[in-house]
């Protein structure tokens, strides 16, 4: 039997922590055909949630990631957000209900799935939907999903707080690496190395047999490399000029072109994020007439996140998850991840003590 009412955190308008609210009667959702509803296990703490609470992908926004504006209407990937809304693009869960005509999946069965689904449509031309933006996510007790857009979990060899560490980060450095053309025995680059995206970028990247050097803090140097990196460079240092195959980029910001001048000629640029500022300058010569391409990665093809979890399944990667928070110390958990406190993943637990 399902409870009537939930507990969870809503975001009621776009802006600071106190757009959050905390919540104990939150409608439980019934599936409807195609869809499951999950109990939430653990959830992750990503840039995305934040940069929609803020309203940062509104274009009129030009600041670093968590400078938002609480006065923007189309804050969220597809536009505007509908409140009050649940957020959490980050999800491991039990399955708890089926909708009529699910036959993929049985009540009991571990689930994770993509932060991000494409759905092209006339009434949704950017083509795809988010998790915890454009229909409610993890940030509760429970989550409706759709069979499809789901990932059995069941027997991999990680905890529920690490799967939950798993859909946002390393699917997307997943989706960078794959667009990028990364291969054995090539040099890449990765900025942010220390965090979410970053660190699972040099495990991928590693094990893909690539040769690694990551951009991080001195303080976190000895992660990124315990993580495959060959070389770190210090944040803020030189970076060397027209030595590497790709750059995989979350940062861009003022050392944006320095990123475009480390690639050799016909070197692939990817980039999903853009936590130091997204207004760049370029020199269009240093991009055309060496024949750089530039890739930007918003959501990794189904095969792509298919490939990443048959290596979840068989215990083939791992994230590095630093810290977590019962879900009611969201904007605890939200301040460290902006402050860059700890390297690797965050995560909240739905429940209320760790």
């Amino acid at each position: 039997m399902l409870p009537e009412a939930m507990s969870g955190v809503t975001l009621n308008r776009h802006g600071g922590p106190d757009a959050l609210e905390w919540r104990d009667d939150i409608p439980v959702p019934r599936p409807g055909a195609g869809e499951v509803l999950v109990r939430v296990l653990a959830a992750g703490v990503n840039n995305t949630d934040i940069n929609t609470r803020v309203g940062w992908y509104a274009a009129e926004v030009t600041g670093a990631t968590e400078e938002g504006d609480t006065a923007v209407e189309a804050g969220g990937w597809g536009g505007a957000l509908d409140f009050p809304r649940i957020q959490g693009g980050d999800l491991c869960g039990e399955v708890v209900a089926l909708g009529p005509g699910v036959t993929a999946f049985a009540v009991g069965q571990r689930v994770t799935c993509p932060i991000n689904q494409p759905r092209p449509s006339e009434d949704n031309p950017v083509g795809f939907v988010a998790l915890g933006s454009e229909y409610d996510g993890a940030f509760a007790r429970y989550c409706l999903l759709e069979a499809r857009d789901l990932h059995d979990v069941t027997d991999a060899p990680l905890s529920d707080v690490e799967i939950a560490a798993i859909p946002c980060a390393f699917g997307t450095a997943a989706g960078l690496l794959h667009r990028a053309g990364v291969a054995r025995d090539q040099e890449v680059l990765i900025t942010g190395a220390s965090g979410g995206v970053g660190l699972a970028a040099v495990q991928l990247a590693a094990r893909m047999g690539a040769r690694v050097t990551g951009i991080a803090s001195p303080a976190k140097a000895d992660c990124v490399r315990e993580q495959g990196s060959a070389e770190v460079i210090a944040r803020g240092a030189p970076v060397p000029e027209g030595c590497f195959d790709a750059v995989i980029d979350v940062v861009a910001g003022p050392d944006w072109s320095a990123s475009i001048d480390a690639l050799r000629p016909g070197g692939h640029y990817a980039v999903s994020g853009a936590i130091a500022g997204p207004v760049v300058e370029a020199d269009l010569r240093r991009i055309y007439l060496r024949d750089i391409t530039i890739h930007g990665c918003t959501y990794q093809p189904a095969e792509v996140f298919a490939r990443l979890i048959g290596m979840v399944n068989a215990g083939q990667v791992r994230p590095l998850v630093s810290k977590t928070y019962p879900l009611r110390e969201i904007a605890a958990a939200q301040a460290d991840f902006i402050a860059k406190a700890h390297p690797g993943k965050l995560v909240l637990l739905p429940w209320e003590e760790v």
